[in-house]
């Protein structure tokens, strides 16, 4: 029997063969789950759920020393490093933890972090829905409500903004991930890389091998050129919004007087629902906070609107109504 490390494309079938068994036991899991425990319960248990089913998928196969599905339909077998045995159960059982647990754990930790840091305050002014004390959610808000608690307002917003860019960190290192296996031809997956566990085909090396792996390592050029592209985009974004922001505050304190509304009726802006400050006038006529403005503007980057005639940019500080 002669073994042949697999090349990228098989690698591909197994992992697209697993998901939709995965898929299908995660529909069918969730139907069972739905029509026992009703269908309240299953959406407040619906992630647990899922994750429970692919902990089952890969503990009957990967972690008990068995192919999954998709590698015994493109006839693939996991080695160690040293492409002379099987991985051994340690090895297993962190790439099971890996590929099912950590994702599940990054995801709730960061949406409990985001919430706690952006909604914290109107979080705190609504009356807090009843928990469930021993589920995970519950204890990581308690533990991000205590450690963010303890956070003054500037430290909020940088956290905030370490958040946002951790999330955006996260995709790009799968897609340099992803760029990285087009043109090495090992790795699909980061915890297959963390766990060090690697394929070989129980077959004879096609003609085709080498024009496959030679495909795939231009796809991978490409994709690393993609990437570099998004970067760039991303942190000329950021320079513009950071640019809007010390706009903001050049403005603020040129115009002290300005910063709060006096009267119990003072206008609101429709952009934050709260009292408008620095209010800012756009062609058509409606007011809005300067900051908020700039921001939505610095997001929705094809939103600003130049004035034909004077070909300057249309918002404008106002005096407070």
């Amino acid at each position: 029997m002669s073994l042949a490390a697999a090349n990228q494309s098989q690698l591909i079938r197994s992992s697209q063969k697993d998901e939709f068994y995965r898929t299908f036991l995660r529909n069918s899991t969730n139907d069972a789950v739905q029509t026992v425990a009703g269908s309240r319960r299953w959406l407040d248990w619906r992630r647990e759920v899922e994750l429970l089913s692919d902990l089952a998928y890969y503990g009957l196969t990967t972690f008990s020393g068995y192919q999954t599905l998709g590698e015994e339909y493109v006839n693939i077998v996991q080695v160690d490093p040293t492409e002379r045995r099987v991985p051994s159960r340690a090895r297993r059982g962190l790439f099971v933890l890996l590929h099912a647990y950590f994702p599940y754990l990054v995801d709730k930790v960061l949406v409990c972090l985001e919430n706690q840091l952006e909604s914290g305050q109107e979080r705190r002014r609504r009356r807090a829905a009843p928990e469930r004390w021993w589920s995970l959610e519950s204890w990581l808000r308690r533990g991000t409500q205590r450690a963010v608690g303890q956070l003054s307002e500037p430290q909020r917003g940088a956290c905030a903004a370490a958040v946002s860019v951790l999330h955006q960190g996260l995709t790009l290192l799968r897609r340099l991930h992803a760029a990285v296996f087009y043109i090495s031809g090992s790795f699909y997956h980061l915890s297959k890389r963390a766990a060090g566990i690697r394929y070989l085909r129980v077959a004879a090396l096609s003609r085709d091998d080498g024009t496959i792996r030679s495909s795939y390592r231009l796809l991978g050029t490409l994709s690393l050129l993609q990437l570099l592209a998004t970067v760039c985009l991303q942190f000329n974004s950021f320079r513009q919004k950071q640019r809007a922001r010390q706009e903001w505050k050049l403005y603020r304190s040129l115009s002290p007087q300005r910063a709060h509304t006096s009267g119990p009726a003072a206008a609101s802006c429709i952009l934050c629902l709260e009292d408008r400050r620095h209010s800012t006038c756009t062609p058509c006529g409606h007011l809005f906070c300067w900051e908020c403005i700039t921001e939505w503007c610095n997001t929705k980057r094809t939103e600003w609107i130049l004035d034909a005639r004077h070909g300057s940019s249309a918002l404008q500080p106002v005096e407070q109504f």
